[in-house]
């Protein structure tokens, strides 16, 4: 003769089931609402960063954007010479 299967299962055993099933079910509820929150954050971080504007960084060298370079002229606009600058401070001789 082959036993029923399942039967009455301990309350505790039963509880304790229940219990961890709970624990999983809030855990992965708890994962998809950080996921959420990070995909909602780096969306406004992305869209906020679209609408800043960086200012334009002249050349190092001569402090001129690459693109307005002055035609033949070795001075800025200024009237300052490239690589001439004193240091704060210091007279010229």
């Amino acid at each position: 003769m082959v036993p029923a299967r399942g039967g009455i299962m301990h309350p505790d055993v039963m509880r304790e089931l229940a219990n961890q099933h709970n624990r999983e079910m809030g855990a992965r509820a708890r994962e998809a609402r950080l996921a959420r929150r990070i995909r909602r954050e780096t969306r406004r971080r992305a869209a906020a960063a679209a609408e800043y504007v960086l200012p334009r960084i002249p050349d190092y060298a001569d402090s001129r954007f690459g693109d307005t370079e002055l035609a033949g002229h070795g001075a800025r606009p200024d009237g300052e010479r490239p690589g001439l600058r004193r240091a704060a401070g210091r007279r010229a001789a």
